[in-house]
């Protein structure tokens, strides 16, 4: 599983110009599944991100989780961050990313370990065609993987 965890001001995802997914002060997590992927990596990923140290503190050092602001998550899935674009040519492959009949669970998996964190949870639909706004506060984007 990898992660892709951006400190945001707000954040939406839209699908047919409607907004499925909105969130202020918080993260928008770009997440990619891959074949050996379990609930194990999911479970280590959500704690980890539920407990990530990147929000400033009164001395203004990187010291609090998104659980000490009360902010909230946008959790959006992507395949393509399992791209091999460096095999040959241009055109990438994705043949590393998990084919959604596991991914999709999986994922569900993951927003419901991260909403049991006590945050609450927004989220894109998977596979669909998704259009992203992203408001990045630092910027701070940090990758997580397990």
């Amino acid at each position: 599983m990898k992660l892709v965890v951006q400190r945001v001001l707000n954040s939406q995802v839209e699908v047919e110009g409607k907004i499925v997914g909105k969130i202020e002060k918080g993260f928008t997590v770009l997440c990619g599944i891959t074949h050996d992927d379990t609930e194990k990596e999911a479970d280590i990923l959500a704690r980890k991100l539920c407990n990530l140290r990147v929000f400033e503190d009164e001395n203004e050092k990187m010291n609090l989780s998104i659980k000490d602001v009360g902010g909230e998550l946008l959790i959006i899935s992507q395949f393509t961050l399992y791209a091999d674009s460096m095999s040959s040519g241009n055109r990438p492959s994705f043949i590393a990313a998990a084919r959604p009949e596991k991914a999709e669970p999986l994922y569900e998996y993951f927003l419901k370990k991260c909403e049991e964190e006590g945050i609450h949870v927004e989220k894109g639909i998977f596979g669909a065609d998704m259009k992203v706004s992203i408001l990045n506060d630092g910027p701070v984007t940090i990758l997580l993987e397990k």
